[in-house]
């Protein structure tokens, strides 16, 4: 089915807290087969709340909207579609009793308009706190949801995502989709190896940067029997994609990077360490952040100063006067010793001038040097980042791990 995202709240459109509703909506319906028409994000105004809500009724099969269904005096949702959709509030005193449960009866106050919904609004979990309400105009099924984003996930998930996948009024159609993730490729060369795939209606293909990586997605459509089989043409486009991507493709859909780099260290029974300068712990807390990660990380090291990387790591303090921190011969040293000091057979480092001060006509700010120690041999390979502190250090991170991901997968350090 074709969807629209409303969010609403005055804090939404001043920029005061980030809309993380919208993205977690469109992901998830977009990963059970949905298509959203458009995204909007508009303020607590009556008005614009009505006809943004009336334009979409008319152009697609459903509409998500959250935000705006709390007690305070900006919070208008409710008002706004009573008057956009000629439907009069009226009071629901199972949720009003809910409340009261809650708070007591002194405690309720200005609560109890959070009880007073649009005729026609079917609660979708009476349960729930904040419960949230469906309505069905037109035809067109409306599900208005709380902005606090726990509140709405839970309730897209259970509630919103079941009755659209049996809702009837929709097309019937099969649709097969998948994410590929990549490092190492620009979008517009991925786009070159992939654009002969697209121009037909059954297939469509999307490119995605998402910081360092690019993701690219595959969506496969069938209607009611007519096209080509959608599970036929999927298969063939999968195989075709991975082979064009070759060993830029890392993972599909929710896979991650350090993920990836875990279960090649499982599968090789490998115990992987780390040794920082630049990047000051993000290289350790990017790894454990996988689940089971203690079954193939030793842990690491943050040695930022010369002289925690003389104590820490072992480094002849005249390699650091001749060479630099900022060199290869450091980081073949940072890898090195750590493996020596740890035991671990695989051990990435990482020393670079992340900015914005610090840099030199011969090691400019972007400098990053990653080090690999792995079977028994070291190597170390230079880069060159752009961007500020923050866009250094995580291209620093994920290519680090990318070294390490090829290594495993034997196409080099």
């Amino acid at each position: 089915m074709i969807g629209e995202i409303i969010a609403i709240g005055d804090e939404l459109t001043s920029g005061r807290i980030a809309n993380t509703t919208s993205g977690y909506a469109a992901r998830h319906l977009f990963a059970a087969g949905h298509e959203i028409y458009a995204m909007q994000t508009i303020g607590d105004a009556p008005e614009l709340i009505g006809e943004a809500l009336k334009r979409a009724i008319r152009r697609v099969e459903f509409v998500v909207v959250t935000g705006g269904l709390g007690s305070t005096s900006d919070d208008m949702t409710n008002q706004a579609v009573a008057e956009a959709l000629k439907r009069p509030t009226i009071l629901y005193p199972d949720i009003l009793e809910r409340i009261r449960r809650h708070l007591g009866d002194e405690g309720t106050g200005g609560l109890e308009k959070m009880a007073w919904l649009p005729e026609g609004a079917e609660v979708l979990n009476p349960r729930e706190r904040m419960a949230g309400y469906m309505l069905i105009h037109d035809g067109v099924p409306i599900f208005f949801l709380p902005g606090v984003p726990a509140q709405m996930r839970r309730l897209l998930v259970e509630e919103v995502l079941p009755r659209l996948a049996s809702w009837k009024g929709g097309l019937v159609r099969s649709v097969r989709q998948r994410v590929y993730r990549t490092f190492g490729l620009p979008e517009i060369e991925i786009n070159s190896l992939l654009q002969g795939m697209e121009g037909t209606d059954q297939v469509r293909i999307g490119y995605y940067p998402v910081e360092c990586e690019v993701h690219v997605s595959l969506t496969v459509t069938g209607d009611n029997g007519r096209d080509e089989d959608p599970d036929h043409l999927f298969g063939r486009c999968d195989q075709r994609i991975r082979e064009l991507l070759g060993e830029h493709l890392y993972g599909l859909d929710r896979q991650t990077l350090a993920g990836r780099v875990g279960e090649l260290l499982g599968q090789r029974k490998c115990i992987l360490a780390v040794a920082e300068s630049c990047t000051g712990g993000m290289l350790g807390e990017r790894i454990t952040s996988v689940a089971g990660s203690s079954e193939w990380f030793a842990g690491g090291v943050v040695a930022y100063s010369n002289r925690l990387k003389e104590i820490l790591l072992g480094i002849e303090p005249d390699l650091l006067r001749h060479y630099g921190a900022v060199s290869e011969q450091a980081a073949r040293a940072m890898a090195a010793r750590l493996a020596q000091r740890t035991g671990a057979d695989t051990v990435l480092s990482v020393t670079g001038i992340a900015g914005p001060g610090g840099g030199s006509t011969e090691k400019p700010v972007g400098t990053v040097y990653i080090g690999l120690y792995h079977q028994g041999r070291v190597a170390a390979r230079l880069h060159h980042f752009d961007g500020d502190r923050a866009r250094i250090r995580e291209w620093s991170v994920c290519t680090a791990l990318d070294t390490v991901r090829r290594a495993l997968l034997g196409s080099g350090a």
